[in-house]
């Protein structure tokens, strides 16, 4: 399946989340439960928030991106440059965008093994993310990755930012409170 195809078929799916994996198979998630959604919304508002008031780049959610290894994900929270996004024409950035992130979230549900999500957290670092954290509200922690080190994992009462997004600080307290 092309890419044009794939980016069709990912948008017209109402009742799952479509990616596709490096070599070619499809990785299909189902929706988010009430918890998960509302810890999402509470990642992405404090965020974008952080990204207003910083302006140094776009807080993207659930952006589909195609990645240099021909996988196509999809974070469910996402950080690009101004400097990276305005290389790209307006008709480019209405469509999944053809670069990695510099910075991706993913939020663990219920129904994802935490083994999975690392894999993907590690395709993520190769094609070239600079930070991404992995937020696991079951266990209260957040895999940090970076490229050329192993994750690390924070359990404190926050999680700051560093590289693209020195500076921001989630509150996961907020996001734990999410799941009580």
């Amino acid at each position: 399946m092309g890419d044009d195809e794939f980016e069709i078929l990912s948008e017209q799916c109402e009742f799952a989340i479509i990616e596709r994996a490096s070599d070619g198979r499809l990785i299909v998630s189902e929706l988010s439960g009430a918890n998960t959604s509302s810890a999402s919304g509470e990642i992405a508002f404090q965020f974008s928030t952080w990204c207003k008031n910083h302006d140094r780049g776009h807080a993207l959610a659930h952006c589909g991106y195609f990645l240099p290894d021909g996988s196509c994900l999809s974070p469910d929270c996402s950080y690009v440059t101004h400097e990276r996004i305005e290389r790209l024409t307006r008709e480019e950035r209405e469509h999944f965008l053809r670069l990695a992130p510099d910075f991706a979230i993913e939020l663990r549900t219920q129904s994802e093994g935490l083994t999975d999500l690392a894999r993907k957290m590690e395709s993520w670092i190769t094609n070239g993310v600079e930070l991404g954290w992995l937020v696991d509200p079951y266990a209260k922690q957040v895999h940090v990755y970076t490229p050329g080190a192993s994750p690390r994992i924070e359990a404190g009462s926050t999680v700051a930012g560093t590289g693209p997004v020195e500076g921001f600080v989630v509150d996961l307290e907020e996001v734990w409170s999410c799941y009580e």
